[in-house]
């Protein structure tokens, strides 16, 4: 006998309905909708296709809905014990940059001295529109800097043409310091220059017979003056008003576009003429005029070594921080959103990224990869919010649901 002919002739073995009938129902009707539902793997789409996500930075909204205003915030300061100009001024200077990280920066010790020095080399001097954004009242704050300057604890320092950010204060002790310090003076200049400061203690400019002309020549390459012409009689017949420290599109010298265009094809002329060099900055011998120093249209005025590099620095975060804003629909985002992209996004890791890094391991962008390090030295979010608000680039204001919100203006 066959097994076929054993079981039935169907070779399967069939499930009784009675077996089945006598099965209890299921529990409810719920696990029955959902066995019922098409199964499919996380992150696919209804054909089984991985999902992928478009994103493009450059077009990312930072936050799609206009935030509540509930008032602007007046003052930024979070240390309560910051009540006048000179504790606002250490405030901000140890403030200024974010230390570095202990571990995983991802830079080079290379890079690491590079940004360390640059931080070294910079000097502590500190807008006035800085300062007026840390206290509550910008006018009690002005008042007291003119007192203060007056009173030789401050030096006020105006670059021009820099707007609000051209207008910076800097301890007089710590001029002080830098002018003995400096390896590009003589010590009879250092004396000259700190005699002169110390009897007229709120000047910004110093008159052409309060120095001499060498000491008035350390002092400039030195980077203390700067020097203003305001007129020089060139060939008895051109008077110009120049700057040397301008912008070259704010000169109009002999070698300006405007004056070369106008001048016949080969002629000297097109070159800027007879001691260009010298009118240029140069040590070119051809020039005709006296002593730089002892004409009546030079301007000196005290100037900081390094605050070049300063204010080249904060005007490059200034504008990278309002390009963060105008991603927005409104052009405002909550101060968290604006701190992490600032930060590149490195606030936003999980547990597991963190320990993996601890150990070594690399995941994701490291700190030292990020424009806050690569172009900014580790500039610290709150120092250039408050730079940014004192030069009404922004203002912050309350929205009593995610915290302070950042509008550009």
């Amino acid at each position: 006998m066959s097994l076929r002919s054993i079981l039935g002739g169907s070779g399967r073995v069939r499930k009784s309905t009675k077996a089945s009938s006598a099965k209890p129902s299921s529990p409810s009707s719920s696990a029955t909708w959902a066995n019922s539902l098409p199964r499919r793997k996380p992150g696919t789409d209804s054909r089984g296709v991985k999902k992928t996500v478009a994103r493009d930075d450059k077009d990312d909204d930072l936050f799609e809905d206009k935030l509540d205003d509930y008032g602007l915030v007046e003052a930024l300061a979070t240390d309560l014990n910051l009540r006048d100009t000179s504790q606002a001024i250490h405030y901000i200077n140890s403030h200024m940059f974010s230390p570095l990280p202990e571990r995983a920066a991802g830079m080079s010790p290379k890079r690491i001295a590079e940004v360390l020095n640059y931080r070294k080399n910079l000097p502590p001097v500190v807008t006035v529109s800085h300062i007026q954004a840390l206290l509550a009242s910008p006018s009690v704050v002005e008042r007291e800097i003119a007192e203060l300057a007056r009173s030789g604890f401050l030096r006020k320092i105006v670059v021009p043409r820099r707007g609000d950010i051209g207008e910076t204060v800097m301890l007089a002790s710590d001029y002080d310091k830098m002018v003995k310090e400096s390896r590009f003076l003589d010590e009879h200049t250092k004396r000259s220059l700190l005699s002169y400061l110390k009897d007229n203690p709120g000047a910004q400019s110093i008159c052409r017979t309060g120095l001499q002309p060498s000491e008035i020549k350390q002092l400039i390459h030195a980077g203390f003056l700067t020097s203003h012409y305001t007129g020089i009689a060139y060939h008895g017949s051109m008077s110009n008003k120049m700057n040397l420290y301008s912008r070259p599109e704010d000169k109009t010298t002999l070698t300006s576009l405007e004056t070369v265009s106008r001048q016949p094809t080969g002629s000297l002329g097109t070159v800027g003429g007879e001691g260009a060099v010298h009118m240029a900055g140069g040590s070119g011998g051809g020039a005709q005029s006296a002593n730089w120093a002892d004409t009546n249209t030079t301007e000196l005025k005290l100037a900081i070594p390094g605050n070049g590099s300063f204010l080249k620095l904060l005007s490059a975060a200034l504008d990278h921080l309002v390009s963060f804003l105008e991603k927005s629909k409104y052009r405002e985002a909550p101060e968290t959103v604006l701190r992490d992209r600032w930060d590149g996004g490195i606030a936003k890791e999980a547990a597991h990224d963190v320990a993996k890094r601890s150990r070594g391991e690399f995941v994701g962008i490291l700190p030292g990869q990020t424009r806050k390090w690569n172009h900014f030295y580790g500039l610290s979010f709150d120092w250039i919010l408050q730079e940014a608000v004192g030069s009404g680039r922004v203002e912050v204001f309350e929205t009593r649901s995610v915290g302070h919100g950042i509008r550009a203006i």
